[in-house]
């Protein structure tokens, strides 16, 4: 993601500025806090505490990864392999029971040009010959595409893959500023894909520093019980046009590059 993804200013793969949808989720959002016990619970599962979200039922952070509330404090156990600055990274939890295919739903009260990025999106996981496929259905798919609240401040936002192997169920899309601000095409696909990715349990290419991606310096996000696990094969030096980058911009596609193909074929 280069300068759209984070704040309006620099968006971090998937951040910006809006306000209130339902009044449920408002009053969700307004009962959490991020206290000191936040930030550092989510320092500790080694995420950035930069600019973290107060969101409905959690917090987003990074730009556009949520964590539920009630997972702040668990405690994982891995390896935590870093070799190098800038890779490809995946968590702990990956989606299990191989081969699989993974329903992909779209809410009705989305436009069809997130139903035709889906499908392209889906198109591209499925084009690499993977032990798991994707499946676009009519609704109650494994993985729900839906509008984010109005008061979201991300672009879009999607957690990481259960204890038990499952995809995270849900990805937000801040249709309210992407479709008044003409966000459409490869860029659209390539914010689906993304969010996807955090949803099988990839993290971002750039985890160990979004400089290169977001802009500002080097970020490095430290250790991590949620797991940052180098991805064998892919490089060691900085990889500019990742899917899985943090932050993107207006117009910019990122379909599958060779380090991600590489990525992908090693964990599915």
């Amino acid at each position: 993601m280069l300068k759209h993804f984070r704040t309006i200013s620099s968006v971090a793969l998937l951040m910006m500025v809006f306000v209130s949808c339902k009044k449920e989720a408002v009053n969700e959002t307004q009962q959490l806090e991020v206290t000191d016990e936040v930030v550092a619970s989510i320092s500790k599962l080694g995420f950035s505490t930069h600019n973290i979200m107060a969101a409905e039922g959690g917090y987003v952070v990074e730009g556009d990864i949520f964590i539920p509330s009630n997972e702040l404090n668990r405690s994982l156990t891995g390896a935590i392999v870093r070799v190098g600055e800038s890779e490809q990274y995946r968590t702990t939890n990956l989606v299990t029971g191989l081969p699989r295919v993974i329903t992909v739903s779209v809410d009705s009260k989305l436009s069809s040009k997130y139903v035709n990025a889906t499908d392209q999106a889906i198109l591209r996981y499925n084009g690499e010959n993977l032990q798991i496929t994707f499946q676009r259905v009519a609704s109650g798919g494994n993985i729900v595409i839906k509008s984010a609240p109005r008061s979201a401040q991300y672009l879009a936002s999607a957690g990481f893959p259960t204890a038990q192997g499952n995809p995270h169920n849900s990805i937000l899309v801040n249709n309210w500023y992407m479709d008044r601000n003409g966000w459409d095409g490869g860029t659209l696909v390539s914010v689906l894909a993304h969010e996807i990715g955090h949803c099988i349990g990839f993290r971002h290419t750039d985890y160990m520093d979004r400089s290169y991606s977001c802009g500002g310096g080097p970020s490095n996000e430290g250790a991590s019980t949620v797991g940052a696990i180098h991805i064998p094969g892919t490089p060691t030096d900085q990889d500019p046009k990742s899917w899985m980058l943090a932050c993107i911009g207006k117009g910019v596609d990122r379909p599958f590059n060779n380090n991600d193909i590489i990525a992908l074929s090693y964990l599915y």
